[in-house]
């Protein structure tokens, strides 16, 4: 079942980037040179986006559910999620490089994502 969840081009990936392209930015997908491999990369100004699933990456909000079966499995793959990300935006900020997250939950209002992304990157 687990095959089933994308973990590129998701809808709120696909909303983040449509924003920052009709902003005017230009920006690589996914360089695997790059701890992570965040979802939108902007090369110049060496700043990254990623763009989190609230359940996957145990956000704590609205949408995360904690699993009610299999927590023998769950619970730690949740937390090496969360600790995995934080060592990948460790990473990169001592290779130079400055990190935004998108969560989920934020990313349904366009309006939103546009003050977001205009402040990270300016």
């Amino acid at each position: 079942m687990m095959r089933g969840f994308k973990s590129r081009d998701t809808a709120p990936e696909m909303a983040v980037r449509r924003v920052a392209h009709r902003m005017g930015y230009r920006f690589r997908l996914h360089r695997k040179d790059l701890p992570g491999k965040p979802d939108l990369v902007f090369p110049s100004r060496r700043k990254v986006v990623f763009v989190h699933g609230c359940f996957w990456h145990s956000h704590g909000c609205k949408l995360t559910r904690r699993p009610r079966l299999n927590l023998e499995y769950w619970l730690p793959k949740l937390q090496g999620n969360r600790d995995r990300d934080a060592r990948h935006v460790a990473e990169l900020g001592s290779a130079g490089w400055k990190c935004l997250i998108f969560w989920e939950c934020e990313v349904g209002s366009a309006g939103a994502i546009r003050r977001r992304l205009r402040s990270f990157l300016a």
